[in-house]
């Protein structure tokens, strides 16, 4: 006696089917690690922004105390008297803005 084998036919649509699963099977974990690479990437410069910024703020901070420094009344008295010009406290009046 032969053994007869029988074919299981498989339709275009389940090949279809088969052939998305696989697909999907491969392209998941390729697809996770590259969105974790970029996500990493993407972290890595806003640390990199962040520190920037906090240089940043330094030295507009410095920038203020110098701005500071060079406006206060013994700095201008100094340039004043630099530039031969005296301090009269008679002939400076004070204006106020009243709200």
């Amino acid at each position: 006696m032969k053994k007869v084998k029988k074919r299981i036919k498989i339709s275009k649509f389940e090949k279809l089917l088969y052939t998305l699963a696989v697909f999907l099977l491969v392209i998941s974990p390729v697809s996770i690690v590259f969105s974790k690479a970029t996500l990493a990437e993407i972290n890595f410069e806003v640390e990199k922004q962040k520190k920037e910024i906090e240089k940043q703020k330094k030295t507009n901070e410095s920038l203020t105390m110098t701005i500071d420094e060079l406006a206060s009344l013994t700095k201008i008295q100094q340039v004043a008297e630099e530039q031969g010009l005296s301090y009269n406290n008679n002939n400076i009046r004070s204006i106020r803005e009243d709200n």
